[in-house]
């Protein structure tokens, strides 16, 4: 659609007011399409917008996102494709937060990164993307996903293959996936197409895009001024956006200016057994694991988090390649490393030197020092007990075990150590933890885990949430948490405060007392949304935390968890503690995932939480083989009912015997 500048409209970065004038259906030009505005009137629908029905404006609040979850949804019952066109108005209406500029002419570039970073790289050649529980619901429909390439995303989680052509398949986990992935694609069309007319509108910009320059000349220099200033791009998302396409951001722009992008979806099967099945094939291979080790029975202390931060913390590899890893960073072959390496040194930042090499070992691991160190890698942590479990089965969620009495105290984490830790030799426990899932999947997974494992001794759930009155990089603590799956409000101990998490966070602050609201999905939340829950004082917005506690919940009572209800947990039989992470910063304008760029920065809030998972674990375990060594008949003591033997007669009978 053309865009021509009035005389008295200076392109600015702030917010204007828009008016939003329905397309005529009649126009011969083919730009005036659903996702872009008509140039006839560019004052900003996001304040004063039209409505086809004679509404008067009101501010897009949970009614309009619970109008587009139910209008995607019914939309993929269909057995044929649907065209994402459908979903642009209700996508404008939600007035998402992270996607605060979407009816306005210019690319919302916050919005677009976050999409980028959440799809594979060969989203631009696709235009069909398929949704399924399973392999088996793939075949059957005839799409032989198991000989696709396999692809992924770089900031999002998830089984995706790609058939080389212009067909992209997903494995859905619960319905928490498609609350994330149709949003998802509906932002990166709607962007996109922003960025197709911008390139259209002048002939010479495709042809800016075609030439051969080297990138180091001052010609290329001033073709990608130029490039950016006539896409209203910012300086700063332009960055970000060679940060992530490379050397490839013009052959990228090119493919956008090439095609106008119109996403057809369609989802296969889609039922709640679909999901229940899809869960216990994830499972299969963890307890398989544990069979097989001699471990199904043990005590278990179960964590969601990532499958970097434990390990790194008790296997000891960085620790034991210490030397060479800070020779790698010195040596210049990464700037950056080479810079913070020498500031943390010198005490120039306060950062943590741990926290740096586990950084630097991503990249020390694509050295020739650093692949010859991997291949005994695997081995050394399962001498270790340390054992890892890669997804199979639908749900992109690794699984790893841990077997506390095998630890090497001398290479664990300084943070991570204390006094007793050599009495861990004498426990049977393990630590099971997993990748963390999205959403409901959460709920099906701590299901199957609590179906399938008898002696939980505490579940630590470890995540990443936006924060209404903190910054990026706090730790929030929340004892309160409602959810939108259920509308159940849950309140419960939460076993970690400010004091156990801020010794190892340096950048930082430990918020506890918090109460936190576990969304549907990242863009489904807006302004109105968000005021409603600040009000009642909710400061946390997560993903995972509600649906655990649903799971919870079954693990104590008779029936299924309830809905619209308040619910006491306070009284639990093993530890939950509950930590999340600041990623997000909703009411600060573009401070998403998608506006800042990723360092070593980022760890601080995460090790520093996991470094509190771990002590709490550790002092437990090593209080609890105390309490065995010292009373060792305490078990024997325990009154046990006997049908038909009045309590205090069976505590005798049972003294007696011992």
């Amino acid at each position: 659609m053309p865009y021509k500048r009035k005389p008295d409209d200076q392109h600015s970065n702030d917010i204007h007011p828009l008016k939003h004038v329905p397309r005529d259906e009649t126009a011969g030009d083919q730009r005036m399409d659903d996702e872009v505005l008509s140039e006839q009137n560019r004052q900003a629908t996001t304040l004063t917008p039209s409505f086809e029905h004679g509404e008067k404006y009101h501010a897009a609040g949970k009614r309009d996102v619970e109008l587009y979850i139910r209008t995607y949804n019914t939309l993929l019952r269909s057995s044929g494709e649907i065209n994402l066109k459908a979903l642009i108005q209700a996508h404008y209406n939600i007035d998402s937060s992270l996607h605060p500029d979407a009816r306005r002419p210019y690319p919302d570039m916050s919005a677009f990164i976050y999409s980028v970073l959440r799809l594979p790289d060969v989203i631009n050649q696709c235009e069909l993307v398929l949704l399924g529980q399973s392999e088996e619901v793939f075949l059957q429909q005839g799409f032989h996903v198991n000989k696709w390439q396999a692809v992924t995303a770089s900031a999002r989680r998830r089984k995706w293959f790609y058939n080389g052509k212009k067909t992209l398949a997903a494995y859905v986990a619960s319905v928490s996936d498609t609350d994330d992935i149709v949003p998802v694609l509906v932002a990166f069309q709607i962007e996109w197409n922003k960025i197709y007319y911008l390139l259209k509108e002048d002939p010479t910009t495709m042809q800016l895009l075609e030439t051969q320059v080297d990138p180091g000349s001052p010609v290329f220099a001033e073709i990608s001024k130029v490039l950016r200033q006539r896409l209203h791009i910012a300086e700063d998302d332009w960055q970000r956006l060679q940060v992530i396409w490379g050397e490839h951001l013009w052959e990228k722009l090119h493919e956008i200016g090439s095609q106008k992008k119109s996403f057809n979806l369609r989802m296969l099967g889609g039922s709640h057994v679909g999901y229940v099945k899809a869960t216990r094939k994830w499972w299969a291979p963890v307890r398989s694991l544990l069979d097989t080790l001699g471990l199904p029975d043990r005590p278990v202390y179960f964590v969601s988090s990532n499958t970097h931060s434990l390990i790194n913390l008790l296997s000891g590899f960085s620790l034991r390649h210490e030397k060479a890893l800070s020779e790698f960073a010195r040596s210049g072959a990464d700037p950056y490393l080479a810079e913070e390496c020498l500031k943390i040194q010198d005490g120039t930042v306060p950062g943590n030197w741990q926290n740096f090499l586990y950084f630097a070992t991503r990249e020390w691991l694509n050295t020739s020092a650093g692949r010859d160190a991997a291949r005994t890698r695997l081995q050394e942590a399962q001498d270790r007990g340390i054992w890892h479990v890669g997804a199979r089965h639908g749900l992109e969620i690794d699984a790893q075990v841990f077997e506390l009495s095998k630890l090497l105290p001398a290479e664990l984490d300084p943070r991570s150590r204390m006094s007793g830790l050599d009495i861990l030799k004498k426990s049977d426990a393990v630590i099971l933890n997993i990748d963390y899932p999205l959403g409901m999947a959460a709920y099906r997974m701590m299901r199957e885990i609590m179906e399938n494992l008898s002696q939980i001794c505490g579940i630590y759930v470890l995540g990443k949430a936006a924060t209404l009155n903190g910054s990026i990089g706090d730790v929030m603590i929340s004892n309160v948490i409602m959810d939108e799956h259920s509308q159940n409000t849950y309140w419960f101990d939460n076993m970690f405060r400010a004091n156990e998490v801020q010794p190892y966070l340096i950048y930082g602050s430990v918020l506890d007392n918090q109460k936190a609201v576990s969304a549907k999905g990242t863009y489904l939340q807006n302004r109105q949304y968000l005021d409603f829950y600040y009000q009642s004082n909710y400061t946390v917005v997560e993903m995972e935390g509600g649906p655990y506690l649903n799971a919870i919940y079954e693990d104590q009572y008779l029936t299924r968890y309830p809905t619209s209800d308040n619910i006491n947990l306070l009284s639990l039989p093993y530890d939950l503690g509950i930590l999340h992470y600041a990623s997000d910063t909703p009411y600060t304008r573009g401070k998403n995932l998608g506006a800042g760029s990723l360092s070593y920065f980022g760890m601080d809030s995460t090790y520093a939480s996991t470094v509190a998972i771990v002590r709490r674990i550790f002092a437990n375990e090593i209080a609890a083989i105390q309490r065995r060594l010292t009373h060792p008949l305490d078990e024997a003591l325990t009154p046990l009912p006997d049908e038909g033997i009045p309590a205090e007669n069976n505590v005798d009978k049972k003294t007696k015997a011992v």
